[in-house]
């Protein structure tokens, strides 16, 4: 069995507002064809309530308030033994070794959107937690996948079908 048998377990990631969940969903939607059983899970449902009340308060989480969601990601991504793609935001390095840590084989998918895009696309959002005032703050605690790490970087740019071929396109070249 080659790397491309085994379900995949992948965290689709980026700042609020970069299209996790719906790429994410529409991913695993694509993915099942090849790994019937694979499944979608957006990490904010993982979210403990004092940090969905901080978030729609406008305070952004610190550190302490995401360790242990960050476990809980990686719990969730190392349980899909049948594959899982998980949106979160995994923004710092720092946070995607905390979700490696409890999941080794995770791959992440990294959307980029320009800042400008991505404002524009969370002040149209309804309904959501986080508000448009937090984006800034995500911006700037976002470090792009390195080189070293599992995964591709993505332009979430056009129709999610094609946002979505693309991303089995880049991952077809690494497994």
């Amino acid at each position: 069995m080659s790397a491309a048998d085994v379900p995949p377990r992948l965290v689709v990631m980026g700042p609020s507002g970069s299209g996790k969940s719906v790429v994410g969903e529409a991913l695993a939607e694509r993915l099942a064809a090849r790994f019937p059983g694979i499944a979608f899970l957006d990490s904010d449902d993982l979210h403990p309530a004092a940090n969905v009340e901080k978030m729609r308060g406008g305070v952004p989480l610190d550190d302490d308030d995401r360790w242990p969601w960050l476990q809980l990601v990686g719990e969730a991504l190392a349980a899909g033994d049948r594959g899982l793609v998980v949106a979160c935001s995994a923004l710092r390095r720092s946070y995607r070794d905390a979700i490696r840590a409890a999941c080794p084989d995770a791959a992440f998918v990294e959307l980029v959107v320009s800042p400008r895009d991505l404002g524009e696309r969370v002040r149209d959002r309804a309904g959501h937690f986080m508000p448009a005032a937090l984006l800034a703050s995500q911006l700037e605690a976002l470090q792009p996948l390195a080189d070293d790490e599992s995964g591709v970087r993505v332009d979430n740019v056009g129709p999610v079908d094609e946002v979505v071929s693309r991303v089995i396109a880049a991952l077809e070249a690494g497994w």
